[in-house]
């Protein structure tokens, strides 16, 4: 590397993998004086049309002078980047910085040209707008705030390049070339373009992984058993629509077949391409398969072998060592020690996992960090069919075990776009990038329902998962993930419950629930789940036991006609006796009713009503039916009604109904439905975040650099903390130091009567429960005798450190916390002061910066929101006063990541108004926002 006394260090965190448009990776990297050879090689492949457009003239090859200039860099005022696929160039680009005059210039000159060269055979991909991104974020870091471009006319490709980024641009036209100038600051839209090119990018990546048109399992064993043989036998059987080959360096020569597919001892022998790997060989054998396969084009790796980051030190770096080797050439990786993946598309049919059966094909796309649980879920999806009423099976699933590369994030974004998928259930272990994951769902759940259990809730993320530290609570990230849209449930169980009335049931309009049902006893325990759920139950309808299914249908029918029912919940149990009620009639009669009201979801509480599950399915299929007198001679032994099979396939789009074995489990699933389709009416008009006119955000920036020049990191005293809140219109009640009665005294006299007299030691503060604050102090002979009891009963002043404080008018007490997480990003915490939020954990967050619905939503989401509302006849607060000192928070927050932690504690929230009481403010650095930079994989 360089090393010469007028170049910097080589920057290698500008080193950076990125996913191309076409789902291929891509390493981006500087260009220094060892790529000379690389450099020259890559020129040679490029055409003559594209060499002309970059030198405006024919220019057949570099001259010693254009190699020496091209890979020698200061890092500062010259930088070169190459994208890089097998350790090859495919694309460079890099910048100059120029003066004025528009002649090479050092710092302070904010302006640089830039020039960009990719290969024909990689035009299209995207790599010069992934690389634009990232020259200019190198352009940023080094001073650079503008970026000039001269470019023929006629190379549309490259306008086109520059025009679309996004950036605040100028355009001219002169001596016949068009020349750009554009600002390198990140705007909303420039944002808005990176994140859509990640989106298609990342989601045309795992499409690949999915559907490919070939693949190859590495490490298919000579005899029966083991983990490969099993995988290929799984996606032969399952009917994969494309060529399958099987690949044992340790076959015989002359062994052209394995199980009736084509046999090869290494993946160069295949003849042809090859766009899937999965590879089943032991661990240190890996990197020569990975090698193999690079050389040979392949597009992705399903890696099931075991060995890395899970095994402990060693094999987190043979992990780290796999995945750096793989994006060499340009391969993503599912894995390592991944159960695989399936996709029931009919026009693909793969079943590259462990999994012995393919699941029920279906609208359901499922992904489990664990391969134990991914089995317990496509178990559990198979023995229900899907849905007790039905087919509603899983379109595609992923088990990505340690998940080195591909992440729960990049098949989010493929779902987004999958048409095959209506609903999202995922299982996660940890969330490499909240912040991200965050944004995918929000707009994820925008468009489809995306349910998440998460495990390793109360303990660290599993060893073989490599992820970023966060200090906020699990229920904390839980409400931030809630606000996102998504569904939190707690079990597997709950996961398939949503789940499945998800995939094919309306969502519900409201939370008026209407309850009918053959037994009594069964409508008023659904009635008290709704209840518990926070629903809005009409009282349970009986139909008695000797309910008819005409019955069930003239009731049903009534329910949904009703504007004041939003969803219905239908109790039956197995009725006895001549003329009682059939499975299959019954199930006919709850499916003609619903098909009626096909706005308004319908559940079905049953108890083991052994043949209503498969009744239900069959009431929606076009398939006949085996009658319940002649089962067919290999029918499998009865089992519970919740885990029955459908007993056909119904036709796609069909409403089908969920059916459940308890009361609990349905209405909580409904339940979950409800908020969500509230969340998805609240989307659609999430607010504004309002402007205020008394803040002045350039004075607190003034302060904040003032501030911070004394050290990285520190927290404030009370008059800079005052100032500063001061800035944002948030005025914070002066409390004055008395470290005797006579200085008490004399606070009391400047701040008037009546006072209050507080300790503030780090064991007393806001703890008025232990005796330290004196309340209503009227003249100095109370404020004396109280300052006397103080000391009596805690110690000297020195210890207690005794504050006086002018009273504020009573009301409620409030705490307001912000913070920011190096993972989250800026977090806005409210709720009660005291017990309510330190013992019951009674907090509501909101992600900054917060709108104006959402600050309203935040005072009411706690539990304890009636204590503002006027609860028992008390005065309600002034709650309008409260969402905008929330919302004036969020705001200096936002504008300033450099405050890194605010609380407010406690606010006094009176009928008019309010009284700021307590406040302390910490600064530092801000954390780095990976996602305001260019697009980039997490680093290994």
């Amino acid at each position: 590397m360089q090393t010469s006394p007028d170049r910097h260090e080589y920057p290698a965190h500008w080193e950076a993998d990125v996913v191309l448009r076409d789902g291929g990776t891509a390493r981006i990297r500087p260009i220094t004086v060892d790529d000379a050879d690389r450099l020259v090689s890559f020129y040679e492949q490029v055409s003559d049309e594209s060499k002309y457009y970059r030198f405006f003239a024919p220019y057949p090859r570099l001259s010693a002078k254009d190699v020496h200039r091209f890979t020698h860099h200061d890092f500062v005022d010259r930088v070169g980047l190459a994208a890089t696929v097998g350790g090859e160039f495919i694309a460079t680009v890099r910048y100059d910085r120029i003066g004025a005059d528009g002649t090479p210039a050092s710092a302070p000159a904010d302006e640089a040209e830039v020039a960009f060269l990719v290969q024909d055979a990689h035009q299209g991909r995207g790599v010069a707008s992934a690389l634009l991104e990232h020259i200019g974020a190198v352009a940023r870091e080094r001073g650079i705030r503008r970026f000039a471009a001269e470019v023929l006319p006629a190379n549309t490709k490259m306008i086109k390049v520059f025009t679309d980024a996004g950036y605040t641009q100028k355009r001219s036209f002169e001596d016949g070339v068009v020349r750009l100038e554009f600002d390198l600051e990140p705007t909303d839209r420039s944002l808005a373009v990176q994140y859509a090119r990640e989106h298609r990018a990342e989601a045309r990546s795992v499409q690949r992984l999915l559907a490919p048109g070939s693949v190859a399992v590495i490490g298919a064993g000579r005899t029966p058993g083991g983990v490969g043989r099993s995988v290929l036998g799984n996606i032969r059987d399952a009917g994969f629509t494309g060529r399958l080959y099987a690949v044992n360096k340790a076959l015989p020569e002359g062994q052209k077949e394995l199980d009736g597919v084509p046999a090869h001892r290494s993946v160069r022998d295949i003849d042809g391409p090859v766009d899937l790997a999965v590879v089943a060989v032991p661990a240190e054998q890996v990197t020569e398969v990975v090698t193999e396969c690079g050389e040979h084009g392949v597009q992705g790796l399903v890696v099931v072998s075991a060995g890395y980051a899970e095994s402990g030190h060693e094999g987190r770096e043979r992990q780290r060592a796999l995945v750096r080797h793989a994006r060499t050439y340009g391969m993503r990786i599912i894995g390592p020690n991944a159960f695989g993946i399936i996709n029931t598309s009919p026009e693909v049919r793969l079943n590259a996992s462990l999994a012995p059966e393919v699941p029920r094909p279906g609208r359901i796309g499922l992904f489990a960090q664990s391969g134990a649980i991914g089995i317990a879920l496509l178990s559990r999806l198979h023995r229900r069919g899907g849905g007790v009423t039905g087919v509603t099976g899983v379109s595609t699933f992923v088990s990505s075990g340690n998940r080195a590369d591909v992440s729960g994030n990049d098949v989010l974004q493929y779902w987004y776009e999958d048409p095959d998928t209506d609903v999202v259930l995922m299982y996660l272990e940890s969330i490499g990038n909240p912040r991200k994951f965050t944004r995918l769902a929000r707009r994820t759940a925008a468009a489809k329902p995306l349910v998440v259990v998460q495990g390793a809730r109360h303990g660290a993320a599993p060893q073989g998962h490599a992820v970023r530290a966060t200090r906020l609570p699990h229920a904390t990230v839980s409400a931030l993930l809630r606000q996102a849209g998504v569904i939190r449930v707690d079990t597997i169980t709950e996961l398939v419950d949503a789940g499945l009335l998800l995939a094919r049931q309306p969502l519900p309009p409201g939370p008026r629930v209407a309850i009918l049902g053959n037994s009594e006893s069964l409508g008023l325990l659904t009635y008290d789940a709704c209840l518990a759920e926070g629903l809005r139950p009409h009282p349970p309808q009986d139909l008695t036991t000797a309910a008819s299914a005409a019955d069930f249908h003239a009731a049903l029918s009534r329910a949904l006609a009703d504007d004041r029912c939003d969803a219905v919940v239908v109790t039956a149990i197995p009725a006895v006796g001549e003329g009682s009620v059939g499975d299959a009639a019954l199930a006919e009669a709850l499916r003609s009713a619903s098909a009626a009201a096909p706005g308004k979801p319908v559940l079905v509480v049953h108890v083991e009503l052994g043949g209503l599950a498969e009744a239900l399915s069959a009431a929606a299929s076009t398939a006949p039916q085996t009658t319940s007198d002649n089962p067919p001679h290999n029918a499998p032994s009865p089992t519970p009604a919740a885990e029955q099979l459908p007993a056909a396939e119904a036709p796609e789009g069909a409403r089908l109904i969920p059916a459940y074995p308890a009361s609990e489990r349905a209405v909580r699933a409904l339940g979950q439905a409800v908020a969500y389709a509230q969340w998805r009416r609240d989307a659609a008009d999430p607010g504004k975040v309002p402007e205020y006119e008394d803040i002045d955000e350039k004075g607190a920036a003034a302060l904040i650099d003032g501030l911070l020049a004394r050290g990285q990191g520190l927290t404030l005293g009370t008059d800079e903390t005052c100032d500063l809140l001061g800035h944002y219109g948030v005025q914070v009640h002066r409390a004055l130091p008395a470290p005797t009665p006579d200085a008490a005294a004399e606070a009391a006299r400047t701040l008037g009567y009546p006072v209050a007299l507080k300790a503030t030691a780090p064991h007393l503060r806001h703890r008025a429960d232990l005796g330290g604050v004196r309340l209503d102090l009227a003249d100095e002979e109370q404020l004396r005798r109280s300052y006397a009891e103080l000391t009596e009963l805690f110690g000297a002043p020195e210890e207690l450190r005794p504050v006086v404080q002018r009273m504020a008018p009573r009301g409620v007490d409030v705490v307001v916390r912000a913070v920011i997480d190096p993972a989250a990003g800026a977090v806005l915490s409210f709720g009660l002061a005291g017990a309510a939020s330190q013992l019951l954990g009674d907090t509501a967050h909101r992600l900054i910066p917060v709108t104006d619905r959402e600050a309203t939503s935040l005072v009411r989401s706690i539990r304890t929101a009636p204590l503002l509302f006027g609860w028992r006849g008390s005065a309600p607060a002034d709650t309008r006063a409260l969402e905008e000192l929330l919302l004036r928070v969020s705001r200096l927050v936002d504008d300033h990541p450099e405050v890194v932690a605010v609380t407010l504690e406690p606010v006094v929230v009176a009928s008019h108004g309010l009284s700021v009481l307590g406040a302390s403010v910490r600064l530092a650095p801000p954390p780095a926002r990976d996602d305001l930079g260019p697009r980039t994989l997490p680093a290994y």
